[in-house]
């Protein structure tokens, strides 16, 4: 009986871990500027582009909640934190460059959107 429940139960797992389900992001930005702007936006569109739903994103002010930015050792923003999946990822910018993003992420070409 074990036998044959086991390769359902490595087919479900290899099925999480080549498909999150869930991306928790965390973006520090400092204030208004255009750079935290463009940073905002510029994650905003990956995410709808490329992850469906798929994500909780939380914008975190370094001058609003400094706490939460000295927790997570920032010393630069805007910062995305990629908390989930696992490894945890750190890009530093406005993140204009998509392409790098996305392979830092670890994105599937499968999880985006048509």
């Amino acid at each position: 009986m074990t036998k044959q429940t086991r390769p359902s139960t490595v087919v479900r797992l290899e099925s999480r871990l080549a498909k999150p389900s869930k991306y928790v992001l965390r973006l520090y930005i400092a204030g208004t500027t255009p750079r935290s702007s463009r940073a905002v936006a510029n994650i905003k569109q990956i995410c709808e582009h490329n992850l469906n739903g798929r994500y909780d994103l939380e914008v975190v002010d370094i001058y609003q909640k400094p706490a939460l930015a000295k927790g997570e050792q920032i010393v630069a923003a805007p910062t995305l934190v990629k908390k989930l999946p696992l490894p945890l990822r750190r890009f530093i910018g406005d993140l204009s460059d998509t392409e790098r993003v996305i392979v830092g992420m670890e994105i599937a070409p499968g999880d985006a959107t048509s």
